[in-house]
This record gives structure tokens, sequence and C-alpha cells, in this order.
């Protein structure tokens, strides 16, 4: 393997400005750089990683946490990540909580030690430990997903889509509308968009019975455990479902006409999130169509702008959403 020192004698230079050269930084004649570059193309010499990690003191990499890597949104919204870091030579270094909160912890810890240059948190919580964790951090940082005082993020506005999907819902006609959310811990996603849904019924004067509201897991399997809870308990039985995410929403779709249910006729299904899915169950699922990718894009820019320490102040980024009508409403 060749090394720096012989591409310098063959160059004719110093090691110095072979250094200069591969790193683009200080002053390097243009006869000299040009040396350097054949020596190097000929010899097909490429640079050590770790050693150039070692002089600049950067790793390339960011760190990027996720609540779970098999889920489409993860996928979107590493791609979007990836758009634009990919474009700027880093890499990525993944770490799946699986829904486990404290693992947000565990992996912010491991990832430090990996001296990764930035990390990205796809946020299931903002529990103080975790602010905590964070705050004390040494390199840049942004959450996607959850918003938290003193801290970077892009976020949607899951209230505002939660509220716009329950009103169209009601301007079709439905007025006994049920509920199928998640944990409130999870603040955008559980109580956020519940929010939303509770003050859109409150803003049409539309009664929200106890049995209509129904809290489950990230799966489509919750989500058909749930509307069978619905329509077993309900005295009065709704004439629409909204649920917080698509998977929970198929969930409850699929429990509907396996059990001699017409949706949309007797009742129907509204979900959240514009997974591909979606569009090919039967009938087709309105849902909320969340820009991912752009998340994932807006992220990356602002941690290198934090990398390149162009700005230090707080910054919150809103991302756009769409709602998508098709037939199961």
């Amino acid at each position: 393997m060749i090394t720096i020192k012989e591409i310098a004698e063959r160059a004719n230079v110093s090691r110095t400005t072979v250094s200069r050269v591969l790193n683009n930084s200080g002053y390097v004649s243009e006869d000299a750089r040009k040396r350097v570059l054949h020596v190097i193309e000929e010899t097909g010499y490429v640079p050590s990683a770790h050693a150039k990690s070692l002089r600049t003191k950067k790793t390339k990499v960011i760190g990027v946490i996720l609540p779970k890597i098999s889920t489409e949104t993860s996928s979107r919204l590493v791609n979007g990540i990836d758009d634009v870091l990919a474009g700027e030579g880093y890499q990525i270094l993944l770490a799946n909580t699986n829904l486990h909160a404290e693992k947000e912890i565990e992996y912010i810890r491991l990832l430090k030690s990996r001296n990764v240059d930035g990390m990205i948190l796809s946020a299931t919580n903002v529990q103080q430990e975790l602010i905590q964790e964070i705050r004390q951090l040494k390199i840049p940082f942004i959450m996607v997903g959850q918003y938290a005082e003193e801290l970077t993020s892009v976020i949607f506005d899951e209230y505002q889509a939660a509220r716009d999907m329950a009103c169209l819902l009601i301007k079709k006609g439905y007025k006994k509308i049920a509920f199928i959310g998640v944990d409130e811990a999870d603040r955008a996603v559980g109580y956020l968009r519940k929010k939303g849904y509770l003050d859109a019924m409150k803003e049409h004067q539309l009664p929200v019975e106890a049995s209509w509201l129904q809290k489950g897991m990230f799966d489509i399997d919750s989500g058909s455990d749930c509307m069978r809870s619905i329509m077993e308990s309900a005295e009065d039985k709704p004439q629409a479902v909204l649920a917080v995410t698509d998977r929970l929403a198929i969930g409850a779709l699929q429990y509907l006409r396996q059990n001699g249910f017409s949706v949309p006729g007797d009742v129907a299904i509204a979900g959240m999130g514009g997974s591909e899915l979606s569009k090919y169950i039967t009938p087709a699922l309105t849902t909320i169509d969340f820009s991912f990718e752009d998340a994932g894009r807006e992220a990356a820019l602002l941690i290198l702008q934090k990398i390149k320490g162009e700005h230090e102040q707080k910054i919150n980024r809103k991302i756009r959403y769409r709602l998508v009508e098709r037939e199961s409403i």
C-alpha cells in the first residue's frame, strides 16, 4: 500500500503539500496540486478514513436513532437523511430502539462513545431524563417528530392534521366518530392527535362516548383489537373511526370486514401517515400524508449547519402534510 511519504517523493513535493491536497486545505500551487493528483490517480491511493479522522477530529459519521427500523416511516425518514448526507460524504450509523423509550438514552451514550459527528433522533418521548441527556452532549443534535424546549427539532403539525381529518369526517356527514390512539407518553402521536380529534368534535358540538376511545400499539393487530372493543362495548355504534396511524386503521378495517361490516357503508375508516399500503388495501384508505422524506432532508441539512458552526440557536422546522381522501370514507 502506498503511503503519503511515497506520494510526496514521486510528486517531488513535501508531505505537508500532499496532506493539503488530500484535505483541500491550505495553499498549494496549481503545478504541485496537479503533480500530487496525478500520482494519486496513477497509484489508486485511497486515504485511510481512520487516519483522516484523527487529523481532522471528524469521523464523517452521523448517528440516527429510530423507534422501529422496520417501519415505512423510518425507511422514508432515513432515505431523506441519506439523500443529503451522502452528497456531503457522510455515512449513517443506525440504531433501533424497537419502541423502548429507555433505549433512546442508551443509544445516545453509545453513539457518543463512537465519536459520531452528530446525532438525529426520531423520538417517541420527551421525558426529562432524555432531554437532560441531550443537553449534556457536546456534539450537534437534531430531534425529529417531537418538540422539546431548547432543542432544534423537525416536527409535523400533529394537532392540526388530526383536527383536519376529524373535520373532514364531520363534513362528510359522520357525527358518531370513534378514535383509536396510542399512549400519550408519545406527545406527538398519542397526545396531540387525540387533542385535535377531541377539539374538532367539541367545536361541532358532537358527543364522544368513553367506549369510542381506545388506546392501542403501533401495529395492525392492535388496531383490530381496538376496533373489536369499540364494537362490542359501545351501546351507540360509531359511524366512523379515526386512527392515529395507518397500521391501526388497517387493523380496524380488517376487523370490520371479517365480521360482516361494510366499509364505508356501515363504518368509515381514516388513518394517518400516508403509508404505501394505504393505497392498495380495499377500500383504499383515507389518510394524512406526512412528508417523512422532507423531514429527513431537513434534519440532515440542520445537522450539517450545526457541524459547520453556522448556527447555535434553537430552530424548529414544521414539515407540511397533505390530506388524502380515498374510498374508505
